[in-house]
C-alpha cells in the first residue's frame, strides 16, 4: 500500500516530465521506423545500392571493414589500366582501391557491423539520428528551457533534409550532426557545478563529451573549419567552469576517438593527417606551412611578408573559391526559398529574442556567438561554390549538397523558431482576470494536474470559456502539427528527388542492374559515365567516354585481357559509324550493340579489329 502511495505521489510530482519523456521516445521510435522503412523497401539481400557515388563508396568499404577488417580492395587490372578502374568517390593507387572520403562512418559503422552483422549497416544512421532527437531536446532544454526544447525537437524530427539524409543513410552528414549533438549535450552539462561525490559525474560527462565530439570529427573532418572555432569560443567563455581536470579528460577522450582515423590514414594515405581527398591534403599541407611561416615572420618583425602568407592561407581554406554574392544567392535558394517557414519563424524569433539582450544569461551569448560564427563560415565556405548533384543545373532541390552541408545552420536556428511560436501563442490569448490558481499555473497545461481536478481545470464552466493555458497549448500543437505534415509531404513529394520518387526510380534500376549483369561476364569491365555506382563491385567499372585517345588506348589494352563493355545513352547510328570508322578504329577497337536495356540506355561491347597489329 505504501509503495502504491509513493508511486502515486511520484507520478503526480513528475507528471509533466513523464509526458514529455513519453512523447520524445514515441517521436524517436516513429522517426527510426519511418526512415528505416525506406531502406528496407528499396534494398534487399541481393540488391543494396545507393543513388550517390559517395554513399556507394561508404557502404562498400563499411561492409568490407565489418566482414574482413580491411579498407582497401586490390584490383590487379589497374596495373595495366593506369589506375582507371574504379568508381567515383574511390581512388586507386598502384592497384589498391581506397575511399575518397572521411573514414569515420566506415570505422564506426564497420565496427558495429562486425559485432551485429553487416546487415545492420543501412539502419545505423536512422538509429543515431533517433538518438540525436532525444539529445537535441536535452541540449536545448539546458540552454533555452523545456518548452522551447520540446517544440524544437518536433521541428527537427520533421525537418526535410534531416529525414532525407537519414533515409539515404550512407552519407556522413547526419552521423556527424547526431554525434555532435550528443557530444555538445555532455559538454554543456559538464560545466555545471557539482560538489562532493557528484563532482565525478562532471568528469564522466567530460570524457563522454570528448568521445562523441571526437567521433563526430572523424565523421566529417572538414567541419573542423567551423567546429574548431566554436569549441574554442565555448571554452574561453566557460574557462573557469571547465577548469583543468575536465579539459584534460575531454582532450584525452577526444584523442582516443580520432586515434583509429589516424591509424588508418597512415596505412591508406601514408600520413596520419592525410585523407582520401588530394585537394584537402594539399590544402592542409599549405595551410600548415604558411601558418608556421606567419608565426616566424611575425615574431621576427617581418610584416611585409605576412600579408602574402595570410592570402595564401585564405586561398587554401577557400579552395572552392570565395564568392560572397554566390554565397548569398545559394542562401536564398536553400534557406529562404526552400525552407521558408523555418526562415521566417526563426528570423522573427531571433529578433524577439534580441529585444531581451539586456537580460540574457551567459549561455545565450555563448550559443548565439557560436551560431553566428558557424553560419558565417558555412555560408561563405560552401556557398562560394556551385554543387550540381541534380543533373538539371537549373533546379534547386533537396538532394543538392547545400541542404546537408548547412544542417548545423538549420538546426541552430530552430530554437528561435520555437521561441516565436511560444511568444505568438501567448500574444494570441492575452491574460484575463481569472482566479488565482490559473494565474499561478506555469507555462504548461499539464502543470499541477495532480493538485486540481482534471475537468475543472480544463474547462472554467463558471466563465463559460476554455482555459487560457489549454488554448495556448492547443494552438501550439496545431502549428507544430501543420509544420510537421507539410515538412513530411515536402520530403516525400517535394521534387523529383523526393523520397517517394527516389524509391520508385531505385526499384526500376534493379531491373536495369539485373539485365546488364546477366549479359556481362563476372570479370568484365564496364565503361560508363553515370552507372558506376550501380554496377560496382559486381563488375569492374571505369568512369569515361571515348573523347580521350589515351583512355581509348587503355581500353584496347584491357580488351586484350578481359571483356570490355560500354553502357550509356543509346548512340544514334551515325555516332556508331563515326566511332567504328574513326575514333575507335585508330586504336584498334570497334563497338557493337549487345542489347538495348531500356528506352534510354544500351549495352555495347568493345572488340579488337583486324588493324590491331598496326596499333601494336
Amino acid at each position: 500500500m505504501r509503495s502504491m502511495i509513493k508511486i502515486k505521489i511520484f507520478f503526480k510530482k513528475n507528471y509533466i516530465n513523464i509526458l514529455r519523456g513519453t512523447a520524445l521516445v514515441i517521436l524517436a521510435v516513429c522517426f527510426f521506423i519511418g526512415t528505416s522503412y525506406y531502406n528496407s523497401y528499396i534494398h534487399d539481400d541481393n540488391f543494396t545500392k545507393w543513388a550517390s557515388p559517395d554513399a556507394t563508396a561508404n557502404y562498400i568499404f563499411t561492409k568490407l571493414y565489418a566482414e574482413t577488417g580491411e579498407i582497401n580492395i586490390f584490383e590487379k587490372y589497374n596495373l595495366y589500366a593506369e589506375d582507371l578502374i574504379h568508381p567515383r568517390s574511390i581512388r586507386s593507387d598502384y592497384g589498391e582501391m581506397k575511399p575518397v572520403s572521411f573514414l569515420g562512418i566506415i570505422l564506426i559503422y564497420g565496427k558495429i557491423g562486425s559485432i551485429l552483422g553487416s546487415g545492420v549497416i543501412p539502419y545505423l544512421t536512422p538509429f543515431f539520428a533517433s538518438l540525436a532527437i532525444i539529445f537535441f531536446y536535452l541540449l536545448i532544454k539546458n540552454i533555452f528551457g523545456k518548452n522551447t526544447a520540446l517544440i524544437s525537437t518536433f521541428l527537427l524530427a520533421s525537418f526535410p533534409p534531416f529525414i532525407y539524409y537519414t533515409s539515404r543513410s550512407m552519407f556522413h552528414n547526419v552521423l556527424f550532426i547526431s554525434l555532435l549533438i550528443i557530444g555538445l549535450y555532455f559538454a554543456v552539462i559538464m560545466t555545471k557545478k557539482r560538489v562532493g561525490k557528484k563532482r565525478y559525474w562532471s568528469l564522466l560527462f567530460s570524457a563522454l563529451a570528448g568521445l562523441f565530439i571526437g567521433f563526430s570529427m572523424i565523421s566529417r573532418s572538414s567541419e573542423l573549419l567551423w567546429l574548431g572555432p566554436i569549441l574554442f569560443i565555448s571554452w574561453i567563455l566557460n574557462i573557469k567552469k571547465i577548469g583543468f581536470s575536465k579539459l584534460v579528460l575531454f582532450c584525452v577522450f577526444l584523442g582516443l576517438a580520432i586515434l583509429s582515423m589516424i591509424y588508418w590514414n597512415q596505412i591508406l594515405y601514408s600520413s596520419p593527417f592525410s585523407g582520401g581527398y588530394p585537394e584537402m591534403n594539399s590544402a592542409i599541407s599549405n595551410i600548415t606551412k604558411a601558418s608556421s611561416d606567419l608565426v616566424k615572420t611575425t615574431a621576427t618583425g617581418k610584416f611585409t611578408y605576412s600579408k602574402e602568407l595570410i592570402e595564401k592561407i585564405k586561398e587554401n581554406i577557400f579552395h572552392f573559391g570565395f564568392n560572397s554574392k554566390q554565397s548569398l544567392k545559394m542562401l536564398y535558394y536553400y534557406y529562404f526559398e526552400m525552407f521558408t517557414t523555418l526562415f521566417f519563424l526563426a528570423s522573427l524569433g531571433f529578433l524577439l529574442f534580441l529585444q531581451r539582450i539586456y537580460s540574457w544569461k551567459k549561455r545565450y551569448f555563448v550559443y548565439i556567438l557560436c551560431l553566428l560564427t558557424l553560419s558565417a563560415i558555412l555560408i561563405f565556405y560552401y556557398g562560394s561554390w556551385e554543387f550540381y548533384d541534380n543533373p538539371d543545373k537549373t533546379k534547386h532541390t533537396i538532394g543538392n549538397s547545400y541542404t546537408r552541408y548547412w544542417l548545423p545552420i538549420y538546426l541552430g536556428f530552430m530554437p528561435f523558431a520555437s521561441y516565436f511560436i511560444i511568444k505568438f501563442t501567448h500574444a494570441l490569448f492575452p491574460k484575463r482576470k481569472i482566479e488565482k490558481e490559473e494565474k499561478e499555473i506555469g507555462d504548461n497545461v499539464f502543470y499541477k494536474l495532480g493538485r486540481s481536478k482534471f475537468f475543472a481545470y480544463l474547462t472554467k464552466k463558471h466563465f463559460g470559456l476554455p482555459n487560457r493555458r489549454l488554448m495556448i497549448f492547443s494552438v501550439r500543437i496545431l502549428i507544430v502539427a501543420l509544420i510537421f505534415i507539410f515538412s513530411i509531404l515536402f520530403t516525400l513529394y517535394g521534387s523529383e528527388e523526393g523520397l517517394i520518387y527516389s524509391a520508385v526510380k531505385h526499384r526500376e534500376t534493379k531491373v536495369e542492374w539485373t539485365k546488364v549483369l546477366g549479359l556481362t561476364e563476372s570479370n568484365s569491365v564496364i565503361i560508363t559515365q553515370y552507372h558506376d555506382k550501380l554496377f560496382f563491385p559486381e563488375r569492374k567499372v571505369i568512369v569515361g567516354l571515348f573523347n580521350d585517345d589515351n583512355m581509348n588506348k587503355i581500353y584496347f589494352d584491357l580488351a586484350e585481357r578481359i571483356p570490355v563493355y560500354y553502357y550509356n545513352f543509346t548512340f544514334p547510328e551515325k555516332d556508331i559509324s563515326y566511332l567504328n570508322d574513326s575514333k575507335l578504329k585508330s586504336v584498334g577497337l570497334q563497338i557493337e550493340i549487345v542489347e538495348k536495356i531500356n528506352q534510354s540506355f544500351t549495352l555495347y561491347r568493345l572488340k579488337k579489329t583486324e588493324v590491331e597489329e598496326n596499333y601494336k
